[in-house]
């Protein structure tokens, strides 16, 4: 019989938390940052509303805020993480950097999918005096829709990996139980269960994606 000092609950709970931090960051990263993709599309040169200044301006905060691993950016901001959640120890705590970590991810990502949309849809929906919101609303967004759900489908997979690190500092989650009991107590049936709930995870989350996109792609 395998010796282990975690129970099932445990593993449940730590299920739930990491579901409610993806879902959460997700959520509101994808408002920020469809927000940020579709504003570098149109207001680059050439672009439907080309506006030098934000492009120049957002186009480099986005690379920046990339550059930086999640690791590194989950401590360099607990203070601001404090000052929002009033902690920085646990899921909500957890779910700011998060956040801040999947914004500028999901911008490029809706960036390059726009990007793919045939030049020659755009140049007709002008011809057809349709407004800058028209164009977005109408054209560009169906057009790419397919893949964007595929970009999402990615940046979730960055997601559930990046609050499996959020563990190492008392983020929560399935990263939490690897890292107390699997490291720290050297419990190798924690650290499997961890590893295949991941795996499950990622699994379910790219299939779903891919069914999604050609669902779309098809109709």
């Amino acid at each position: 019989m395998i010796d282990t000092n975690i129970t099932l609950d445990q593993f449940l709970m730590a299920i739930i938390d990491t579901l409610y931090m993806v879902g959460m960051a997700l959520f509101i990263g994808s408002l920020i940052g469809f927000f940020l993709g579709i504003m570098i599309v149109v207001t680059r040169p050439g672009g439907v509303i080309e506006i030098k200044l934000i492009y120049t301006l957002f186009n480099p905060i986005i690379n920046m805020v990339r550059s930086v691993p999640f690791i590194i950016l989950m401590v360099a901001i607990i203070p601001f993480t404090r000052m929002i959640v009033g902690t920085s120890i646990g899921t909500n705590a957890a779910v700011v950097p998060l956040i801040i970590f999947i914004s500028p991810l999901i911008a490029r990502l809706v960036e390059n999918s726009l990007l793919e949309v045939n030049p020659g849809i755009i140049e007709a929906a002008e011809s057809m005096g349709a407004t800058p919101f028209q164009i977005i609303r109408y054209f560009l967004l169906p057009e790419a829709f397919g893949s964007l759900i595929l970009s999402l489908t990615t940046a979730t997979i960055s997601l559930v990996g990046a609050t499996a690190m959020a563990g190492t500092v008392g983020g929560g989650g399935v990263g939490d139980i690897a890292i107390l009991y699997g490291y720290q107590r050297f419990d190798t049936f924690a650290m499997v269960i961890t590893v295949i709930i991941l795996i499950i995870f990622v699994q379910t989350i790219q299939s779903t994606g891919n069914r999604l996109a050609r669902f779309i792609r098809r109709h």
